[in-house]
Parts: structure tokens; sequence; C-alpha cells
């Protein structure tokens, strides 16, 4: 494991923040496996159960807001890392719409935070910044939304992901130059956009997976409002994949990498949320659901693609589990904790690698 990535994160002390969500405790679980440093910034975990507190993972942290500059800035510069990876949000869509204050200020400010505090620390040499595919104005077309389409959000939670991709871009236009890279500052800054992330261990609310998993859980049916939305459904481990090797580029030094990317399935792999339903149901007979179309809800996106021909191009990246696949191993992870009360991430994670490294992909060599 620790070879991966051309071995780059062995020793690398890494500043993340969100450590404690879902998609951080994924990542965290992946960095430490990596042998890497990893200190994290973020609040207590949202939801009960928690997969981070699930994996016991051993991380030096300071548990505050993102909006706390003061701490978070001490806090980073106590670390010195070789990497700022950040990842801390408010996530969801339609809390978003019940708090858009506290959304605007966690994820714009936040990441304002995030990118003045990492100005002058002397080891560090990259930054990447997660944002979302929300972040692009969606004008629900057939055909993916390219790196340099421009920024948006009908709601709350897209704008103020958009938000943070100008935020991005100014401070890297203004502080972190490519121009002026090694010469008046030695950080690399990117961000990355991917978004329908699911797999194991997310009890978010108002999202599809945990509704289903906390439903069955309860022996109840799963009331599903919008079956005929159409996603890019992809396992957590795929954009983290993309991001770490991101994150080796920057470290490398290499400057045509600091930009924006996006990190998606295939075409073919955005399907209607009813067909995720019966592709989990297929591998959890106990998955009950209804289908009762909500047209009082809030607006979300109903149709939502990426182009990723850049990573695939530049960065040679490739996803590695398919649709099928990743319904599987969601539902496995799922049955295996709610009927056995085993944590197969660690275990997932290995699976995932090893088959990386039997097809070849990039970051395995």
């Amino acid at each position: 494991m620790k070879n991966l990535f051309s071995g780059i994160y062995k020793d690398k002390k890494v500043f993340l923040t969100g450590h404690t969500g879902f998609k951080g405790s994924w990542m965290a679980l992946w960095l430490k496996q990596l042998g890497a440093e990893v200190y994290g910034y973020a609040l207590e975990p949202a939801y009960t159960p928690s997969h981070y507190k699930l994996l016991g993972l051993k991380v030096n942290e300071t548990i505050d807001d993102i909006r706390n500059y003061d701490r978070l800035s001490s806090a980073i510069k106590s670390f010195n890392p070789d990497i700022v990876i950040h990842m801390a949000a408010q996530p969801l869509v339609r809390l978003s719409y019940r708090e858009p204050r506290e959304t605007f200020e966690t994820n714009v400010m936040g990441t304002v935070n995030l990118l003045n505090a990492c100005r002058g620390i002397e080891s560090l040499k990259a930054i990447v910044n997660i944002t979302t595919d929300k972040c692009y104005e969606n004008r629900e077309w057939v055909w993916g939304y390219r790196e340099n389409d421009p920024m948006g959000g009908h709601d709350p939670y897209s704008a103020s992901k958009g938000c943070a991709e100008l935020v991005t871009s100014a401070y890297r236009n203004s502080f972190f130059n490519i121009d002026k890279f090694g010469k008046e500052h030695n950080i690399l800054l990117a961000s990355v956009r991917a978004g329908n992330v699911i797999g194991g261990g997310d009890w978010s609310e108002d999202r599809l997976i945990p509704d289903i998993m906390k439903a069955t859980d309860r022996g109840e049916e799963v009331i599903i409002r919008s079956p005929e939305s159409t996603r890019p459904w992809q396992h957590v481990l795929e954009p983290l994949g993309g991001y770490l090797m991101l994150g080796q580029k920057l470290l490398e030094g290499n400057t045509e990498f600091a930009e924006a990317w996006n990190f998606g399935p295939t075409d073919e792999e955005a399907i209607t949320v009813h067909r995720v339903v019966e592709s989990i149901k297929k591998s959890w007979d106990k998955v009950n659901y209804r289908l009762q179309p909500d047209s009082s809800n809030p607006h979300e996106a109903n149709l939502l693609k990426l182009d990723c021909s850049k990573a695939h191009m530049k960065l040679k990246w490739k996803g590695i589990w398919n649709t099928n696949e990743t319904f599987a191993k969601t539902a496995e992870w799922y049955r295996e904790y709610y009927d056995n009360k085993k944590i197969t991430s660690e275990e997932q994670l290995s699976e995932y690698t090893d088959e990386a490294c039997r097809r070849i992909i990039a970051w395995t060599v």
C-alpha cells in the first residue's frame, strides 16, 4: 500500500479538514494506509453511527469549526504540513435551504480561512480543495460539464460551492500564482469536483443510500421521492484516488496540474434513482421501497454529468469499480455492519487497490 502513488505519501504530513465526515473518514483511512502522518481539523461527527469513530483511527486532530480562523491558522502553523486536503463543508442541498447563511459561511468563508491560513507556511507544497460537481451553472443538458464551464448554482449549497471555486481561483492567481512558483512561493493549488459519491459508512441526512440503509435497518420501506432523477454514481474510493493522484503531481512540483479537475464515472454509469434502488436490493434483499414522487420538494438538479476527459488524458486517471460493483460493495458494507457488526472499510480498500494493481492503473506503478 505504501508504494502506491510512487510512495510519495509515506511519512508526508497531511493536514486534512473534514476528516470526521463520510468522504473525509475514507480519505483519512487511505492516507494512514499510505504511511502519511495525518492531522485532522473538523467538527465532531454529525451523525451516529460515525464511520470515522467506527474506524478507530489514531489521528492527531483539532475539533473545531472551519469558520474559526484563529484556531484553524494556529493548527496549520503548528503542524507544518507538506500538503493540505480541504474537505470540510456543509455538504447537503436540502439542509442548505434550511440553513443558507451557515452553508455560505462554512463553504465560502471556510475556504477563504483555509487558503489564507496556508499563506506563508514554508513546509507546504500543495493544496487540494474539494468542491462538487454542483458548482457548475447547471442547464441540465445531456453532455458533461468541463472544467472551464461557468460556475453557478440554483440552491444555496451549489452556489456556495461555485463561490468556493471562484475563491480558489482568486487565491491561485493572487497568492499562489503559477508564474511565481519557486520564486515568491512554493505552493501549488488545485480544486477537484465530483458528485454523487456513495459507499459504506455514510449516515448523512437526506441522502439516498443512507435513507435506504436506515429504513432497512428499521424494517421499513424507504420512500423514493425523485425516482427519475439521473446522476453519475461512483464509489467513494474512485474520486479519492483522483485527489491523491493530483496531490502527488502537486507535491512533485508539476505546475501544469495546479488547476481545476473533474472526477466522475462514464456516461453509461449515469442512471436513475429508481435503478439505483433496484440494484441495491439485488445485493441486499431486505431492502424495501416505494416510489412516491413529491413535486413539493426543494429544487434539485434532475440531470448533471461531468466531462472527465482532462483527468483521463493528463492524469491517466481511470475508475476501477463499475456501477454494479459500486452498488454491490456499498450494500455489502451496510449488510455486514447491520447483520454482523463488522466494519469492512479496510477490507474494501484493499480489494480496491488490489484490483487497481491487477489492471496496472497509473497510480499503482
